[in-house]
This record gives structure tokens, C-alpha cells and sequence, in this order.
């Protein structure tokens, strides 16, 4: 694959990636708004740089379920860890 190919499928994942959680996940659309940032400004690949961050303490506070972007009745198995490396 040429780089301009793998950039441009690169491009094309990122959208929808981000798409998805702006649609289904309420922390982010909230996250993305107060950042000044909507999915449809993410043109080129130099734009990831104007998606907000996801914290430690984000993730903390949305624990167990607050990051899904599925609605439980569809989650089969959740895993998670103690993020101490084995």
C-alpha cells in the first residue's frame, strides 16, 4: 500500500471512530462540545490534534459503564484490570 493509501484508509478509520463515540457515547459528545470540537472538522490527519484527551481520571469516573457505546442489553462480557502489569 502507497502512503497516500494508507493515509487515506487511516483518515477514513479515524472518522469513524470518532463518529461512533460522538453518536454513542454521551462523555464524549459532552467532552468533544466543550472543546470545541465536532467529528466533522477531523479532515486530515493533523486534525487528531484538536480531539480532546481521555484522562485516568475520566476513565475513573465513567467506571464501569459509562464508556460504552453499546447499550447493555448488547454487552455479552466486560472485562477490565487493575492496569498493574503481570
Amino acid at each position: 500500500m502507497s502512503l497516500p493509501e494508507r493515509k487515506t484508509l487511516q483518515l477514513e478509520r479515524m472518522k469513524r471512530s470518532v463518529n461512533l463515540a460522538y453518536e454513542a457515547v454521551p462523555f464524549y459528545k459532552k467532552s468533544f462540545e466543550q472543546a470545541g470540537f465536532h467529528p466533522d472538522q477531523l479532515k486530515t490527519l493533523d486534525d487528531i490534534k484538536r480531539i480532546p484527551f481521555l484522562t485516568k481520571q475520566d476513565m475513573r469516573d465513567a467506571y464501569p459503564f459509562g464508556l460504552f457505546a453499546v447499550p447493555m442489553e448488547e454487552v455479552v462480557r466486560v472485562h477490565s484490570s487493575s492496569g498493574i502489569p503481570v
